[in-house]
């Protein structure tokens, strides 16, 4: 199987084709990444993996003698915060870009797995509008749909909750809480908690995410399936489970309140999928510096 993963130097791309490898030694992957925070560090040395340097918006020209199977678009902007102070890349990106993924998808006839964000599930729906990059990831979502009744184009759509795990991003601005938490804890340093610190995350592993990515390429459903641990976690609860913590301002387009009734695709009976991993256990191999 021929399978193009955009974003595939970065935390869930770089597992997502470890993962593949080892599923099929048949499988050839393509990565398409423009290194805005993938890392070439994250590599899989292997005959069956090419690494391409680029942009999704000119994926047409850069595979236009190429078919792929599936295509895993993970090639996005994708943080909350800091969408405020990156818009022309966010909209080129996360607008352009994708659109350009799926023009390609339709014209080569293949199957499209998008990373959605849970972001938009707050309070009630009403986070859908609360920074660009929630809008801007929901809206991404109804045109995928739409090119399904337009043109029959072949989907599945997974949201991802609070990724964490190997290769996740430690430092800087796109740096996860859980990450950063592991940084400071490993540094001696209290946790910084933004205020109030009661807003409500689910964590869920890498590979739990791979797992459900890997059974989504395997069915034909046409379907938004919710990745998540399903447990929400206060950043305060989070922060308490590696020691002390103080808090920091608040910051603009910051979501308050986890999803707890969303209805999707049946993740356990129809994709086959539940989540293996808990945040405790991740923490706990950290704090005894079995993971670094």
């Amino acid at each position: 199987m021929k399978i193009l993963v955009t974003g595939g130097a970065g935390f869930i791309g770089s597992n997502l084709i470890e993962y593949l490898i080892n599923e099929d030694a048949n499988n050839k992957i393509t990565s398409l990444d423009c290194y805005w925070t993938g890392k070439k560090e994250n590599h899989i040395t292997n005959d069956n993996v090419s690494y391409i340097e680029g942009y999704t918006w000119d994926i047409s020209e850069i595979f236009k003698n190429e078919r792929f199977d599936i295509i895993y678009h993970f090639g996005e902007f994708s943080r909350i915060i800091e969408s405020f102070n990156q818009l022309n890349f966010l909209s080129k990106s996360n607008l352009y870009g994708t659109s350009m993924v799926l023009e390609y998808a339709k014209l080569k006839k293949s199957k499209l797995i998008y990373s959605a964000s849970s972001s938009k599930f707050g309070n009630d729906g009403k986070d859908e509008d609360l920074s660009p990059y929630s809008w801007m990831k929901s809206k991404m979502v109804e045109l995928i749909k739409n090119y399904r009744t337009w043109f029959d184009l072949e989907y599945e759509i997974c949201y991802f909750f609070n990724v964490y795990g190997p290769k996740q991003i430690y430092e800087g601005e796109y740096a996860t809480v859980v990450a950063i938490f592991e940084r400071q804890f490993l540094n001696k340093e209290k946790c910084t908690v933004v205020k109030p610190g009661t807003q409500e995350r689910d964590f869920t592993h890498v590979h739990d995410i791979v797992d459900g990515l890997i059974k989504a390429k395997n069915v034909s459903k046409n379907e938004e399936w919710l990745l998540r641990a399903g447990r929400n976690m206060t950043i305060i609860e989070l922060a308490e489970l590696f020691g002390e913590w103080d808090f920091i301002p608040e910051r603009r387009g910051e979501r308050l309140a986890a999803p707890t009734d969303i209805v999707k695709g049946d993740t356990l009976n129809e994709l086959q999928w539940k989540p293996k991993e808990k945040i405790d256990n991740w923490i706990r191999l950290v704090k005894s510096k079995q993971i670094v």
